[in-house]
């Protein structure tokens, strides 16, 4: 029989470029639904106990996965959308307020009352016309308001991806993950190692800041619409997606309103305001999130700070998630690389 070549160098070269240019390729190809991708697989990791009860009860696994989209679209879909709108229709308001002439004579007015005020503003802003960045402001926010509601078509695409892409996760979950571990280069317990950690942290990020955030913006709306501050829904909603910054993602929202009423003459209004802000919302996340995700993600308060700041500015709203995910997969193949360099020598047992 004659003897078995060896693969020529070149085309090993050959055949690794051809793939990594096809996976490039594929990158390319789905990156307008990475959105879609991204929230089926939030989803996904988030509902994974409730849809596992779910599967103990529903047998037939296209009848189990349905249900379960069912459930999310009524738990999650509809009021989002509802929130969106009435979000929408209050920023489209805020942006005609601040082109309203009236509003920028009373901005006048009070700066004309207040000559220490002014005249800080002024050393500052000497080379600004006010009422001309207003007014550029003002349109500026006017246009891009327009441009996400002439984007509702590609809205609408992404959710009924991403509905779509939920419903295969649901019912083929094991497949899914049968195929991840058999492309990835691992060994089967650095696999499950990386898979679990990856899970948690798309867990803490989902269920757990993203809640807590839901529940300081919530906190805030409150005492913005008890307080009398226009558009309450609004900044409440400002709370939550500034709110996933951790340490000091609020303090951005509620102390400038504080400052408003406080110019504005309400400074017991503006008091409130400081102590609800400062020993409610901002620290309710130190006995939240504990309770939220428990064990499961334990990184330091800077790298998820620089994970979602960094994944933001990479990714847009996606990086939220994406940037802890890249975070803990770069640190989990480090440690693996670490240990397969130091490998622990197996313990001697004395007779």
């Amino acid at each position: 029989m004659p003897a078995s070549r060896e693969e020529a160098p070149w085309k090993q070269i050959a055949f690794f470029l051809l793939t990594f240019g096809a996976v490039i390729a594929c990158a390319f190809v789905l990156r307008p639904f990475l959105t879609a991708i991204l929230g089926a697989t939030v989803l996904a990791v988030i509902t994974v106990r409730p849809y596992d009860w779910l599967a103990s009860k529903i047998k037939n696994s296209n009848l189990c996965a349905s249900v379960g989209l069912v459930l999310v679209i009524l738990a999650v879909i509809i009021p989002s959308f509802f929130l969106v709108q009435d979000v929408g229709q209050q920023a489209i308001a805020a942006v005609h307020a601040m082109r309203d002439d009236g509003n920028q004579q009373k901005f006048s007015e009070f700066i004309g009352n207040h000559p220490s005020i002014a005249s800080r503003i002024e050393s500052v802003t000497d080379s600004i016309d006010l009422n001309r960045t207003a007014q550029a402001i003002g349109k500026y926010l006017g246009g891009k308001v327009a441009g996400l509601l002439g984007n509702s078509f590609r809205v609408i695409t992404q959710i009924v991806v991403m509905l779509f892409l939920l419903f295969f996760f649901f019912r083929d979950r094991d497949l899914v993950l049968s195929y991840l571990r058999s492309i990835l280069p691992l060994r089967d317990d650095e696999t499950t190692d990386l898979l679990h950690k990856v899970g948690d942290t798309i867990y803490a990020t989902a269920l757990g800041r993203m809640v807590v955030a839901g529940v300081q913006g919530v906190l805030a709306g409150l005492a913005f619409w008890v307080l009398g501050v226009p558009g309450a829904v609004l900044w409440g909603f400002t709370t939550v997606a500034v709110a996933m910054i951790p340490a000091f993602g609020s303090f951005l929202v509620w102390v400038p309103i504080a400052i408003y009423l406080g110019l504005s003459g309400h400074w017991g209004k503006a008091a409130l305001l400081a102590v609800w802000g400062g020993v409610i919302v901002s620290t309710i996340d130190n006995f939240l999130y504990p309770i939220l995700v428990g064990t499961r993600l334990r990184s330091h308060t800077a790298a998820i700070l620089l994970s979602i700041l960094g994944g933001i500015a990479a990714f847009g709203i996606p990086g939220i998630i994406l940037g802890p995910v890249i975070f803990t997969t770069a640190a989990t193949l480090l440690d693996f690389w670490h240990a397969r360099a130091n490998p622990t020598p197996p313990a001697s047992t004395s007779s």
